[in-house]
């Protein structure tokens, strides 16, 4: 198996379209053509990874947080992030961060912290918008099965937890080819009146071109009329940060304990006690305090998050109660996402979650 394999799969799970402007995900170091040994699948890349997948024998290392983020003019191993690419390039080791394009997709990080705490009712915290497009398409009533299925198996139609889904008009089409045109209906030169449905169906915009490509092979036309319209709702499936809900109601000590059990916390930091059940539960792993009047305004009993500042936890305004457990705490459990896909894809495929613990962060 090459290693643009294995990406595919993870990009088919978390699309590179996803990930922030400011970001830097995809293949940093590598060719995705190499044939992969295996795999390392991490929260950080550093040295230690490194060595640890060269003692594994592994030629792939999957990380979350992508070690080139910034720009790099020289390495000379004068840092840690010129020493871990230099090393990994000297081992032939190839490096790929999924990072907030897996934080923004719903089965993502966030999930992943639901499914510690056994939340139920999951929903984004902040939908994005402009992820959604239309396409419009005219077709023979007699083909229009054919492209409608061809639509769907390029991954259209899909709204929540529905799929199939689409519109559909009947017309009257009219089109009159010239001397060079071959019609499939009608004659060149005599202008053609067909009875047509006209089909719509919402897409994510990264599946753009896999769909253009299955309708221009279902569509009986020489020349496929289609439109494709942005869409400005917001798209529920995907966005940042997360809500959810207990099963049933704790109080706020409570909560805090079973956060401190389910995350493998020494300490945590919080702002006043307000002496309310918690119920409903906000939440984002990583740097989350934009997302903290989010949170309040979906009427959430608790914010959970991290790198949140002093200043910042004024802002709960005593109308929320924010818990920040630390950035490696709540993204502690990613890579398992990236195990998961791969072993289910590749069941025999060497695959290790790491051994190395990359917090930067003690307490004493």
């Amino acid at each position: 198996m090459q290693i643009k394999e294995l990406i595919a799969e993870i990009e088919k799970f978390a699309p590179l379209t996803y990930q922030e402007s400011y970001d830097n995900c995809g293949l940093l170091v590598g060719n995705r053509d190499t044939e992969a040994t295996g795999a390392i699948v991490t929260l950080d890349c550093t040295e230690a990874v490194i060595e640890e997948a060269i003692n594994k024998k592994c030629n792939l290392i999957v990380a979350h947080h992508p070690i080139i983020f910034g720009g790099i003019k020289k390495l000379n191993g004068n840092n840690y992030v010129e020493r871990t690419i230099i090393k990994a390039i000297q081992n032939n080791i190839a490096i790929y961060a999924a990072h907030t394009n897996l934080d923004n997709v719903k089965l993502g990080v966030n999930a992943k912290i639901a499914e510690k705490l056994g939340l139920i009712n999951l929903q984004i915290l902040s939908p994005k918008k402009q992820v959604l497009r239309k396409l419009v398409t005219f077709v023979p009533v007699s083909h229009s099965e054919k492209v409608r299925t061809a639509l769907f198996e390029a991954g259209a139609g899909q709204i929540g937890n529905y799929d199939n889904c689409s519109f559909n008009v009947e017309g009257k089409g009219t089109f009159k080819g010239n001397e060079k045109s071959n019609p499939v209906l009608g004659e060149k030169g005599k202008l053609s009146i067909e009875e047509e449905t006209r089909i719509e169906v919402i897409f994510e915009a990264h599946l753009e071109n896999n769909l253009i490509r299955n309708l221009l092979k279902a569509h009986p036309y020489e020349e496929v009329a289609h439109d494709i319209y942005p869409i400005e709702n917001s798209y529920q499936n995907i966005g940042s940060g997360m809500i959810g809900e207990l099963q049933n109601a704790l109080s706020e000590t409570e909560f805090l304990n079973l956060l401190k059990k389910s995350f493998s916390l020494k300490y945590l930091k919080h702002t006043h006690l307000l002496k309310k059940p918690v119920k409903k539960i906000a939440f984002c792993g990583g740097s989350g305090s934009f997302l903290i009047k989010n949170a309040i305004n979906s009427l959430s009993d608790v914010y959970i998050s991290s790198d949140i500042k002093y200043h910042e936890f004024f802002d709960a305004e005593n109308k929320i109660l924010i818990a920040d457990i630390g950035h490696f705490e709540t993204e502690q459990f990613t890579p398992e996402i990236f195990y998961e896909i791969v072993k289910k894809k590749f069941t025999t495929f060497a695959t290790y979650l790491s051994e190395i613990n990359t917090n930067p962060v003690n307490y004493f």
